[in-house]
C-alpha cells in the first residue's frame, strides 16, 4: 500500500513539474508574440506613406521602392515565419517536448530579431531621408538671400574688384544654377541627389563669401599698398648710396625686382578671381620687407659707430702697442737681475703677435673706409672684435705684470724665510745643549746637519744671477721640511730619554726585592748611557710593567700633566 502511495506521489511531482515547465514555454511564446506585434504596430508603413507622397524619382525612388519591398516582405514572410515558430513550439510543449520547443523558440527570437534590426535600419534611413528633405528646403530658403547679396555687394561695389568683376558674376551665375538645380532636384522628387546638390551650394556660397569679402583688401595690397612700399624702400636705398652708406653688398635691388614681378603675376592671378595663396605670399614679401629696412638700419647705425669709434679703436692700439713695448724695455732689465719662466715669457710674446695684429687690423680698417670694398657692417664687426680682443690684452698684461712684480717679493719673502730658518736651527741647537742628557745620537747630527746643508742651498740659489725664483721655491721647500724632520726627531729622542728617567726612577722601588728587575735596570741604564735611549726606555718598560702592569701609562699621564 505504502509502495503505491509513493508511485502516485511521484507521478504527481513529475506531473507538476511537466505542467510548470511547460507554462514556462508558453509564457515565452506569450513574450514573443508580444514582441511581434510590436514589430506589425510599427508606423513604418505611415512613414513609408509619407516618403510616397513627396513624388519621388530617380535614386530616391530606387531607395523608396527598395524600403517598400522590404517592409513588404517583413509582413508577407518574415512575421508569419515567426507564427509557424509559435505554433510549432506550443505543439512541441503540448506534447511535452520542451526541449524541442525552447529551441524552436530560440530560432523564432533569432529571426524576430533580424528582423527588428532590418526595421531599425529602414526607419533610420526614412528618417534620414525626411530629414534631408526638411534641411534642404531651409537651407535653400537661407542661400537664397545670400546669393542674392552677393549680387548685390558686387554690384555696389564693382570698383574694389577691377577685372576680376567678371570672373565673380560667374561665380555668382554658378550659384544660382545649382539652385536652381537643387529645386529641379526637388520638383522631380530626386531628394537623394537634391541633398547633395543643396550640401554642395552651402560650400560654394561660403567659398565666394570668403573670397568677396577677402578680395578688395588683397586687391589693394596687390595693386597699391606693397608697389608703394617698394618704391619707397628703393628710394630710400637710392638716398642712402647718395650719402655714403654702403648696402650695394646687400643685394636688395635684385630682390625688389622679383617682388615687382610677383606683384604683377599676383594681380594677373586676381584678375582670375583666384586668391589662392595670395595672402600667403603678401605676408611673406611683408616680412622680408620690414628685414630689409631692419638690414638698411643697421648700415647706417654701423656708419655712424665707424664714423665715431673707428679713431677710438686707433687710438686704443696705438696705447696698448706703447705699453707693450715699454714693458718690453722693462722685461729685459728684470732678466738681468731674474729668470723670467718660459710659460711667462710665450705669454708675452704672444701679446706681442696680437697687437701688431691689431695694428695691421687698423690699417686694413682704414684702407677699408677710403676703397669702399667692404660694408660698414663688415668694418663695425671688425672693430667690435678689435675692443674686445684690446680688453682681452690688458687683463694679460696686467696679468703678466703681477708675475714679474712678484719675483721680487717671492725673492723677499724667501730671504725672510732664509732667516727664519737660521734661527730655528740655532734654536734647535741650543735645545739639544740644554737637554741635561748624556749625549745626543748620531742620527740627530746627521739629520741636523742635512738641515743646514739645505739652507746652505737656499743661500747659494739666491746668490745664483740672474734669480731662479722656482729654484729657490724648491730649495725653500726642502729646506724646510728638513728642519721640520730635525726638530719632530729631536722632540721624539728628548720625550724618550726624558720617560726612560721616569720609569727608572718609578722602578727603583721594586729594585732592591727584585734581582731581575735590578738586572734589566741595569742594561736600560747602560743604554741610556751610550744615547740609545729608545731601547733603554723600551728595556725599562718592560722591566717595570712585568712588576706593576700599567704602570708606564701612569707614568706617561704624569710627564704629560707635568709638562702641560
Amino acid at each position: 500500500m505504502a509502495v503505491v502511495v509513493g508511485i502516485i506521489l511521484a507521478i504527481i511531482v513529475c506531473l507538476t513539474v511537466a505542467l510548470i515547465v511547460r507554462k514556462r514555454v508558453y509564457d515565452h511564446v506569450d513574450h514573443i508574440e508580444k514582441w511581434k506585434l510590436d514589430i506589425t504596430d510599427r508606423d513604418v508603413a505611415k512613414q513609408i506613406g509619407q516618403i510616397k507622397a513627396l513624388n519621388l524619382s530617380g535614386e530616391t525612388l530606387e531607395k523608396f521602392e527598395a524600403w517598400k519591398e522590404e517592409w513588404e516582405k517583413i509582413v508577407t514572410k518574415s512575421l508569419p515565419d515567426v507564427e509557424k515558430y509559435l505554433v510549432n513550439a506550443e505543439e512541441a510543449a503540448d506534447r511535452f517536448l520542451v526541449p524541442k520547443a525552447n529551441k524552436i523558440l530560440k530560432e523564432a527570437e533569432s529571426h524576430l530579431g533580424k528582423t527588428e534590426e532590418e526595421i531599425k535600419e529602414i526607419i533610420a534611413e526614412l528618417e534620414e531621408l525626411l530629414r534631408a528633405e526638411a534641411n534642404g528646403r531651409e537651407s535653400a530658403e537661407e542661400l537664397k538671400p545670400r546669393i542674392k547679396g552677393l549680387r548685390s555687394m558686387l554690384s555696389q561695389s564693382r570698383y574694389q574688384y577691377g577685372k576680376a568683376e567678371k570672373e565673380f558674376d560667374k561665380e555668382i551665375d554658378a550659384l544660382e544654377l545649382m539652385l536652381e538645380q537643387y529645386d529641379e532636384f526637388v520638383n522631380d522628387g530626386d531628394y537623394l541627389k537634391a541633398d547633395e546638390s543643396i550640401q554642395e551650394l552651402k560650400e560654394s556660397t561660403q567659398t565666394v563669401e570668403n573670397k568677396l569679402e577677402l578680395f578688395p583688401d588683397l586687391l589693394k595690397q596687390v595693386k597699391q599698398d606693397m608697389p608703394s612700399q617698394l618704391t619707397n624702400l628703393s628710394a630710400g636705398m637710392k638716398e642712402m648710396k647718395e650719402n655714403g652708406y654702403r648696402i650695394k653688398h646687400l643685394g636688395f635691388e635684385k630682390e625688389i625686382i622679383t617682388y615687382q614681378e610677383q606683384l604683377r603675376n599676383l594681380e594677373s592671378q586676381l584678375e582670375t578671381a583666384d586668391i589662392t595663396e595670395v595672402e600667403e605670399q603678401l605676408q611673406q614679401m611683408e616680412t622680408r620687407i620690414s628685414e630689409m629696412y631692419e638690414a638698411l638700419e643697421g648700415e647706417a647705425i654701423a656708419k655712424n659707430y665707424i664714423e665715431k669709434k673707428a679713431p677710438e679703436y686707433e687710438d686704443s692700439v696705438k696705447q696698448i702697442s706703447a705699453t707693450y713695448e715699454a714693458a718690453t724695455l722693462e722685461i729685459e732689465e728684470i732678466q738681468k737681475a731674474y729668470h723670467v719662466e718660459d710659460d711667462d715669457m710665450e705669454r708675452f710674446q704672444t701679446m706681442g703677435k696680437a697687437i701688431k695684429a691689431l695694428k695691421n687690423h687698423v690699417e686694413t680698417i682704414e684702407q677699408s673706409i677710403d676703397d669702399d670694398k667692404q660694408s660698414h657692417s663688415e668694418l663695425k664687426k671688425g672693430i667690435e672684435e678689435g675692443f674686445k680682443k684690446i680688453e682681452e690684452l690688458e687683463e694679460e698684461h696686467e696679468s703678466f705684470k703681477k708675475s714679474i712684480v712678484n719675483l721680487r717679493k717671492d725673492e723677499l719673502e724667501a730671504r725672510d724665510k732664509l732667516e727664519e730658518m737660521h734661527g730655528q736651527l740655532a734654536e734647535l741647537n741650543r735645545k739639544l745643549k740644554k737637554s741635561n742628557i748624556p749625549g745626543v745620537p748620531s742620527y740627530i747630527w746627521t739629520r741636523f746637519e742635512t738641515a743646514l746643508q739645505k739652507n746652505n742651498k737656499v743661500m747659494e740659489a739666491l746668490e745664483t744671477y740672474p734669480l731662479d725664483m722656482s729654484s729657490v721655491q724648491h730649495a725653500l721647500t726642502e729646506a724646510k721640511s728638513s728642519i721640520d724632520q730635525a726638530y719632530e726627531q729631536v722632540d721624539m729622542m728628548l720625550d724618550q730619554a726624558y720617560l726612560t728617567e721616569q720609569v727608572i726612577q718609578y722602578a727603583n722601588r721594586y729594585r732592591s726585592q727584585n734581582s731581575e728587575l735590578d738586572h734589566k735596570l741595569k742594561e736600560a741604564e747602560r743604554l741610556f748611557r751610550n744615547f740609545e735611549y729608545e731601547l733603554s726606555l723600551e728595556h725599562a718598560a718592560n722591566a717595570v710593567e712585568e712588576v706593576e702592569p700599567g704602570s708606564l701609562k701612569k707614568i706617561e699621564t704624569y710627564q704629560e700633566e707635568r709638562n702641560n
